[in-house]
């Protein structure tokens, strides 16, 4: 299998990590390409319609896209459990779910500073994508912190890779800030050898 991957993508991430967890590393080929909504990567066409990683390229079958399809194959190529089939399988879904929201409203807001002409840049849509980022920490330490101290699983990892990438692009916008126990359970979560193997480069 073939990985079209991304070292600063936090859904790159969830799935190398996954990798890393499930001891699948050796069956994939990482091929890094460089990709951007409005820069597309040549080597996407024709593998993932939408250009975006993760993708997953399987001999004699679809690619597969979207992080949360390809973390589930793996699991259950693995047999690893990470989605658990027990009472536990909505919480799991509904805290990656969560997590993969973070993600999507702290890239819009890189995207706007990164991408968009600084002239052109709003800065009120960029503060109320991380509006949402705020809600949804202060939801993880409120509400959530029971289960991220549970054995592994794929909720834990989503959250995991989320937060590494709110310090990696807006460290300065402080989302430890009242939220001491999720601070807290982060600092214990990202030494696990799987999230210190797929640090980003800074």
């Amino acid at each position: 299998m073939q990985l079209y991957h991304s070292s600063t993508s936090p859904y790159v991430r969830k799935v190398m990590v996954v990798l890393h967890e499930t001891n699948q590393l050796a069956d994939v080929e990482l091929k890094t390409v460089a990709t951007t909504p409005v820069s597309p990567a040549d080597q996407l066409f024709g593998k993932a319609p939408l250009t975006k990683v993760p993708a997953l390229e399987r001999p004699d079958s679809p690619t597969l896209f979207d992080s949360r399809v390809i973390c589930s194959y793996l699991d259950s190529r693995a047999q690893a459990g990470l989605y658990s089939d027990g009472s536990r399988y909505w919480d799991i879904r509904t805290l990656e779910a969560l997590a993969d929201g973070i993600l999507d409203a702290a890239l819009l807001i890189t995207y706007e500073e990164r991408l968009r002409p600084e002239e052109k840049q709003w800065n009120e849509w960029a503060d109320a994508q991380w509006g949402k980022v705020e809600r949804a920490c202060t939801a993880l330490n409120q509400h959530w912190m029971a289960h991220l101290s549970e054995p592994l699983d794929m909720g834990q990892i989503a959250v995991g890779c989320a937060l590494g990438y709110l310090d990696l692009r807006h460290d300065a916008r402080a989302w430890r800030s009242g939220n001491d126990a999720l601070a807290n359970w982060f600092a214990e979560f990202g030494e696990r050898p799987s999230m210190v193997a797929t640090r980003p480069p800074s």
